[in-house]
């Protein structure tokens, strides 16, 4: 007991048996040379959600957990009785010193909890509050062990008042370059846009967006987030733990059971009846598309993520579903299906404490069913389906309530490919990457966008739709740098038709940002050479040829100058004195600088063991060797890493004012909820 005492005291429980305080067990435990007599020893409260600097460390400040009038979050606590002949038998949330009128569930340690949570421990849950009036308030938690003694302990959280504004903002279209720093968007205007005498000679398309500010990206348990809170933290208002999404982090092993936090799809559908449409290059499944309308704490659950986007898509209001993933809809008899029952949830009818989430949220229990046509019950449920960029094409969006798109078995093509595949152009062997693939017939984003938005604008409540960019992030992981600086370009695209429906739509807000920076991407300068000396100056290798002789930096750097094709994309990546990018964040890499053939292999696909994927290079090392040029990196590992550098936003239409200065990612959760529900108001420093 001596070691646990300091928890004790950091986080504030409070024994409340009759004759015996806290601070009298310190006295006893003096008294008999250091141990507690194990009668008098006090339960422990190690956890109380949602997550408080009040709880934690005793400061009353900053405020961790935020919320909106009205929006739903769980209220959970972890209590560990003093020994293990005994347990927790009562628990009672309160807020503001008045008790919550919830169902509370306990949950027994002794079996389902992470290895280092006692057995004795009991997890508490009271599922689904919400609370309207604005400021901080103080949460509450009072335990009573079998024996008698109690134990509580405090946090708060802050209920974010809104502003009685103007006009209110019907639709929302976020656009998130997953990964995007600032030296994405700059590369991608380089090649797309060009330079003349140092001035951009076209602006991409979110260069044109009138108000930009910067985004603080860090999760709750990292100054380094990856996409699941990153993402998150811009629907939610609050801070997840990396791979988490809706939900505060919690004791058990159940992926599926933590304690939620409403999305603004969810609160939106909820208060004004909006439609949610996610549109990604990514796996559906993945972190970004999921961290809208799935609640998990681990990423990766692809059975039961997929599962919840149809299941609980009367809670998110989901009307449009858009990208790669279709591996999770196949039944698992089916080659390539993924699904499985360790990656699925089914909240038991006979489990208080799962089952509390089904009938406090009005969530669906979900079932293990490998065996499932994910597909067909979209169907059923009046969705159009979608396997191909001409199936997309042919759908009359003005009769179609709602659509379901899986155009790759896991992640799509990036726009390379497709655009090579579309062009017709092979590799040396003479094969097209995307037939290599399986499925060539793939649509470019900003086409996906287009069906999107054509759909949601038939929902009289309006909409929120997310559009992500994904491999502008996956490629930047591979230190592939045309294929990002490609997908960057495809981004930018699709952002122009949100731009372009914005323009039309008066009460629509567009929001272009990323999760995080992916890679630490730097423009370091420009080749010096032609594209044929560089071949020539790869085939003698090493540092002193490709670094010393091809790197132009400042004023040899000059204006790489690609010329862009009628469909929008360059000619060739393959030009004299090209952008040349370096990373900061990066493992050991081979570089020769040119466009790499073939892409890095991605894991992710059900068929990469197999030929012809299975040829690809498996990491950064295993390419460009013949260079002999190794490119020593900061970290370790095979893959380019995320930084905590801050991100722009650039903001577009009604609400656009509300997006100025340094923010946090949560902050801009409630400006848009300002603009949604309150309505648009212009901040101080502007009036």
């Amino acid at each position: 007991m001596i070691k646990a005492k300091p928890n004790n005291i950091s986080r504030r429980p409070t024994l409340t048996n009759t004759w015996l305080t806290t601070q009298g067990l310190w006295v006893m435990a003096l008294l008999f040379g250091g141990a507690i007599p194990s009668s008098w020893a006090a339960p422990n409260v190690t956890r109380l959600t949602p997550p408080s600097e009040l709880f934690s460390s005793g400061q009353p400040g900053p405020i961790i957990a935020r919320f909106l009038p009205g929006q739903r979050f769980d209220l959970q606590a972890t209590i560990t009785a003093d020994d293990p002949s005994k347990s927790i038998t009562a628990v009672q949330f309160m807020v503001d010193q008045k008790p919550v009128k919830l169902a509370v569930s306990l949950k027994d340690c002794s079996t389902g909890c992470l290895p280092q949570i006692p057995k004795n421990a009991t997890i508490a849950s009271a599922r689904a509050f919400s609370a309207t009036s604005p400021g901080v308030h103080t949460l509450s938690v009072k335990a009573e062990q079998s024996d008698g003694q109690s134990v509580s302990a405090q946090g708060n959280f802050e209920i974010i008042a809104l502003s009685a504004g103007g006009q209110k903002v019907k639709n929302i279209i976020i656009m998130l370059g997953d990964g995007m720093g600032a030296a994405h968007r700059t590369a991608a205007r380089i090649v797309s846009g060009g330079y003349a005498q140092g001035k951009v000679t076209t602006p991409l398309a979110m260069d044109t967006f009138p108000v930009t500010g910067m985004v603080k990206t860090s999760s709750l348990n990292s100054i380094v987030t990856d996409s699941a809170p990153g993402m998150s933290s811009y629907v939610s208002g609050n801070k997840n733990n990396n791979n988490e999404e809706g939900v505060f982090p919690d004791d058990t092993l159940d992926a599926f059971d933590n304690p939620r936090i409403e999305y603004l799809s969810e609160y939106l559908h909820r208060k004004e009846g909006k439609a949610l449409g996610v549109v990604t290059t990514a796996d559906v499944f993945d972190a970004t598309p999921a961290a809208n309308a799935v609640h998990t704490s681990n990423r990766g659950a692809g059975t039961g993520i997929v599962d919840q986007f149809l299941d609980d898509r009367d809670l998110s209001g989901l009307t449009v579903l858009m990208g790669g993933g279709r591996k999770w809809f196949l039944p698992a008899s089916v080659p390539g299906s993924a699904r499985s029952d360790k990656s699925d949830y089914a909240f038991s009818s006979t489990d208080a404490h799962t089952a509390l989430i089904a009938k406090a949220w009005g969530a669906k229990p979900g079932k293990l069913d490998t065996g499932r046509d994910l597909i067909a019950d979209f169907q059923a449920a009046g969705f159009a389906y979608a396997p191909t960029r001409s199936a997309l094409q042919s759908l009359d969006a003005s009769h179609t309530d709602r659509l379901l798109g899986l155009f790759a078995f896991s992640n799509m093509n990036v726009a390379l490919d497709k655009i090579d595949g579309r062009r017709g152009n092979v590799t040396s062997s003479g094969s097209k990457i995307v037939d290599d693939f399986g499925l060539p017939d793939q649509p470019m984003l900003d086409e996906m966008t287009d069906k999107a938005l054509s759909v949601l604008s038939t929902k009289k409540n309006g909409f929120v739709l997310m559009v992500e960019g994904a491999s502008i992030d996956k490629q930047a992981h591979n230190m592939d740098t045309e294929r990002w600086i490609l997908d960057t370009i495809e981004f930018d695209k699709a952002v122009a038709r949100a731009q372009d429906y914005a323009k039309k739509h008066k009460d629509t807000l567009v929001i272009v940002t990323a999760d995080h920076e992916c890679a630490g991407a730097a423009l370091i300068g420009g080749s010096m050479v032609s594209d044929n000396q560089l071949i020539e100056l790869g085939k003698a290798g090493g540092a002193s040829n490709l670094r010393d002789k091809v790197v132009g930096i400042y004023a040899e750097a000059r204006f790489p100058k690609y010329t862009m094709a009628p469909d929008g994309y360059p000619q060739a990546t393959n030009i004299d004195r090209r952008l040349l990018v370096g990373y900061g964040a990066n493992p050991d890499r081979m570089e020769d600088w040119r466009t790499n053939e073939q892409p890095i292999q991605d894991s992710q696909q059900p068929f990469v063991k197999q030929a012809p994927l299975n040829a690809y290079p498996s990491d950064a090392t295993k390419r460009d060797v013949e260079g002999k040029y190794m490119v020593t990196g900061q970290v370790p590992g095979a893959d380019a890493v995320h930084t905590a550098t801050d991100i722009p936003l650039s903001a577009f239409g009604a609400g656009a004012l509300s997006f100025t200065g340094l923010m946090d990612n949560t902050d801009v959760f409630f400006k848009i909820a300002q603009s949604a529900i309150g309505g648009v108001v212009f901040p101080a420093s502007l009036k």
